[in-house]
């Protein structure tokens, strides 16, 4: 049998609609932060294979029933893994379920977690095993030994502010090293390597902490995955559980993390639901959650979003005002101003 194909980024109108109703007869949702995808039409020009691609992770791969057996899959992921590298993206991950775990281990993706509602994979035999040894690279020998109470903060900073400064001044209390992930998703505000860099230098004083780039091992609250699942409150507790449990399995034991600090967070229903369950998921696992209250200023909590508002509006003033000097001068010279002093 010969399959016609057809490609978009992404598609749209009537094409559209055929995409969603194939996806949802094969029990997922259509992922509106697709950017591009290839379908196989059988002769009737019906959809018999399609899968997707949104920066480095494949998504939405379905193959029609009667279609099985024809190798579909593995034509639709190896142009997707095609088009990856054709954007030089050389690192690509997927989120399936676990029941197929064999399938794309066949099509050379390797495990990296497993919980019972989300199998986590990427193309590196030994991705992970990369990652946790940059991590210990970047940290002193006297953290990665037994004794010291090593704690933990994963953080946006978009961009990096005084309410940041002051979580990591507060968790420095109650740990001897600190571990700040920054997360690499750069479907942020501000780009991931600045707002790494941000972090680093508003901490630079501070000895005892150590600043990581969390790769893509550290999945951000607001880009979970949730297309495969179809009940979505259910689907954002199972994505964040595979996150803590990544964290607690894998992550924690090897930096020796036995503590967790987290900002309280009154706007952002994603976040704090998060946090709850992080304080139920990672006790399990010897690591102590400890939440503090955010710095306020007049009552209000300070908190990037704040900074981005007054930055789109130019209002240097307000921002002076909640910011360290290095994340202004990043600010005012992305901006187009004269940097002060």
């Amino acid at each position: 049998m010969e399959f016609m194909r057809l490609e978009g980024r992404p598609f749209r109108g009537k094409e559209l609609e055929r995409l969603k109703a194939f996806l949802t007869l094969n029990q997922l949702d259509y992922d509106e932060g697709i950017e591009y995808t290839i379908c196989l039409l059988d002769e009737n020009y019906r959809i018999a294979a399609t899968g997707s691609a949104h920066d480095n992770v494949l998504k939405c791969i379905a193959v029609d029933q009667e279609a099985r057996g024809f190798g579909l899959a593995a034509t639709i992921v190896s142009a997707l893994v095609q088009y990856e590298f054709e954007k030089g993206r050389s690192h690509i991950l997927l989120y399936t379920k676990p029941e197929n775990q064999e399938m794309f281990e066949n099509l050379g993706f390797y495990g990296v977690l497993k919980t019972n509602e989300i199998l986590f994979m990427e193309n590196r035999k030994d991705g992970f095993d990369q990652f946790i040894h940059r991590l210990k690279e970047e940290s002193p020998k006297e953290a990665l030994e037994s004794g010291p109470v090593i704690g933990c903060m994963v953080v946006n900073c978009n961009p990096f502010t005084n309410g940041h400064r002051y979580l990591v001044e507060q968790a420095l209390l109650n740990c001897d090293y600190l571990h700040v992930l920054v997360l690499s998703d750069d479907r942020s505000f501000f780009h991931a390597e600045d707002r790494y860099q941000l972090v680093k230098e508003g901490v630079s004083d501070l000895s005892k902490v150590i600043v990581h780039r969390s790769s893509d091992f550290v999945i951000s609250a607001a880009t979970f995955p949730t297309y495969f699942i179809k009940e979505k409150a259910q689907a954002q507790k199972a994505n964040c559980l595979l996150d803590l449990t990544l964290f607690a399995r894998r992550i924690a034991p090897e930096l020796k993390i036995t503590r967790r600090f987290v900002g309280t967070e009154p706007n952002c229903a994603i976040t704090g639901q998060y946090n709850e369950q992080m304080k139920e998921i990672l006790p399990q696992y010897g690591i102590e959650v400890i939440e503090f209250e955010r710095k306020q200023l007049k009552g209000i909590p300070v908190s990037a979003s704040m900074v981005r508002a007054w930055y789109e509006k130019g209002d240097f003033h307000h921002i002076k005002e909640v910011v360290p000097e290095t994340t202004l001068k990043y600010l005012e010279i992305k901006k187009g101003q004269r940097p002060k002093g």
